[in-house]
């Protein structure tokens, strides 16, 4: 037996067996769980033995929506999430590029829409920094500002040609203000920075060419390994990346090859709106390539719509105040045969849908799917759902659809300022906006994700963001319980990846994969479980992170 977890409250996620008090593994799998009378009765002296303490031991979380690669680039940027004001905003980056004088490109990530109270320009943004080309990415990932030597750098001074729904939002003088909107549209920004092959996936569904050395893999696998490391800090054992490719997939595998993957990875295959329906056989042959316990792809990600800050998220009625619903990215026909096309090769869909909008034609797409193919065990997935029709609510469960819900996100929940409802949804809407319980209440199948870069990944936090949130004026209570949101993070995750026949629960003969809370997860008040800490990440047996209370 190579390890055993005993005086431990283990909630396994198994209704046949919800709960013990010690678990026992080898050769990466669960091998039984029970009492800590029979567990310990199954050490030998070569077996490494965790007292737990009465903390909570469960399933390796599965963070269901993230960016990992861009999340471990990130990491080195500078983070400017809660900076207001051009003074502080200044100092920020003064003080970064006077750190980073190697830079090409220096990139803030987390910039609020009102960072300035004013919409931001490449001025603004020339009197932080002229003579070095500097941009700020939104929280959302949805748009970046850059000054006057960045766009100049990136070819976009005077505008340029975008594909549908991506925008270099221009002037009265006939220049670029600087706000730059959608990935097509500030990838060439990105680009300053070196680092543009690793965007490609999600910014145009491309693989890099030529494909990168040795030493260029090396490098970007360094950037994965600090991203994968922060996620085991936090518990996270598997992860369904929601951008990448090949290139990422490669990666991934040379790095399960060299042992230092220490999380379980789906990625998909980008369908843009320009594609043929051709491009799909990619999809395919990825999902042949890649079979391992620990890379998979298996899926196809498209964005429906954009994001409700910048107004790209597809409405059915109009912003307040004014006569923009955005559009969706797909025309709603060609989508259904998308759809189709993707079901009938045995892929599952997920689509990023944020309005209302957006929701309706990706649900009808999905349906397209059923009425041409019959009903498959695909568990097609909506990414997000902010706002949805309440005649829309109960065809999730009926299509068999996945709710991908992300607990950081409602404004006022965590890290998003609440001022965001005022803005972008009618108040006569606050009772569709953000709705878990009512999906579940309707059938939905529902799997909780932190959507990390865009939120922090920290699951506790989005615990404690799922469990505290206030309902909205006229709304209903839309909270799962404690129970339900750690299912929603583990065996519900598992199950909406297609891996709950590996993870996701502590039952013997799945994989290994748990988390142990640094405390009573049943004890501790909603409102401080962002501030508990992981104690202990073991993911295929490995111990991938421990605090320093469980070093010994």
């Amino acid at each position: 037996m190579d390890l055993i977890v005993t005086n431990a409250k283990v909630l396994t996620m198994d209704p046949a067996q919800p709960r013990a008090q010690a678990v026992a593994i080898d050769a990466g799998k669960i091998v039984a769980v029970g009492t800590d009378t029979d567990i310990a009765a199954l050490a030998t002296p070569a077996t490494k033995v965790i007292d737990a303490q009465g903390r909570s031991l469960l399933p390796g979380f599965v963070e269901s929506h993230l960016h990992l690669v861009l999340g471990g680039v990130e990491l080195e940027q500078l983070q400017i999430g809660g900076v207001y004001g051009f003074d502080d905003l200044s100092a920020a980056f003064a003080d970064y590029a006077k750190k980073n004088p190697q830079n090409a490109l220096l990139m803030a990530q987390g910039a609020a829409y009102e960072i300035l109270q004013h919409p931001v320009t490449r001025h603004d943004l020339d009197r932080v920094i002229a003579d070095r080309p500097i941009a700020m990415m939104a929280p959302d990932h949805h748009t970046v500002w850059a000054n006057t030597a960045a766009l100049t750098a990136a070819g976009l001074l005077h505008g340029a040609q975008m594909p549908h729904g991506h925008e270099v939002v221009m002037g009265t003088d006939g220049t670029a203000t600087g706000e730059l909107r959608e990935f097509e549209a500030f990838s060439s920004v990105l680009a300053l920075g070196g680092e543009s092959h690793l965007q490609l996936g999600i910014a145009t569904g491309g693989e890099p060419s030529p494909w990168p050395d040795a030493a260029q893999r090396a490098a970007d696998k360094r950037k994965i390994a600090a991203g994968l490391a922060h996620c085991a800090a936090h518990g996270i054992t598997s992860m369904v990346n929601m951008d990448g490719n090949r290139y990422t997939c490669q990666l991934l595998h040379e790095m399960d090859q060299e042992g230092t993957l220490t999380a379980r990875v789906k990625v998909p295959f980008h369908f843009k709106p320009h594609m043929d329906l051709s491009e799909l056989d990619r999809a395919s042959a990825m999902t042949a390539e890649y079979t391992s316990d620990w890379v998979t792809s298996g899926f196809v990600k498209m964005f429906m719509d954009g994001v409700v800050d910048s107004r790209t998220a597809y409405m059915l009625d109009p912003y307040p105040g004014t006569d923009i619903t955005g559009e969706p990215l797909f025309a709603p026909a060609r989508f259904k045969d998308i759809c189709i096309e993707i079901d009938r090769r045995g892929l599952q869909i997920a689509v990023h849908a944020i309005g209302d909008g957006a929701v309706r034609t990706t649900i009808d797409g999905y349906e397209a799917a059923r009425l041409a193919n019959g009903r498959l065990d695909a568990r097609h997935r909506i990414e997000h759902i902010e706002l949805i029709a309440r005649a829309d609510v109960p065809r999730l469960g009926a299509l068999g659809i996945t709710a991908s819900l992300q607990p950081p996100h409602p404004p006022g929940a965590m890290d998003f300022p609440m001022g965001t409802m005022d803005t972008v949804f009618d108040p006569s809407r606050w009772r569709d906006a953000y709705l878990w319980k009512t999906l579940v209440d309707h059938g939905a199948r529902v799997a909780y994700a932190s959507d990390w870069p865009v939120t922090d990944v920290s699951v506790m936090r989005g615990l404690q963001a799922a469990l505290t949130r206030v309902p909205y004026d006229g709304a209903d209570d839309e909270r799962l319980d404690l129970m339900q949101s750690l299912y929603a993070y583990t065996a519900g995750g598992a199950w909406a990846a297609h891996m709950e026949n590996l993870t996701g629960r502590l039952v013997p003969g799945l994989a290994a994969d748990l988390v142990l809370i640094d405390g009573d997860i049943e004890a501790i008040a909603p409102g401080h479980l962002g501030k508990t800490a992981i104690a202990l990440t073991v993911a295929g047996g490995r111990i991938t992170y421990h605090s320093e209370a469980m070093a010994g």
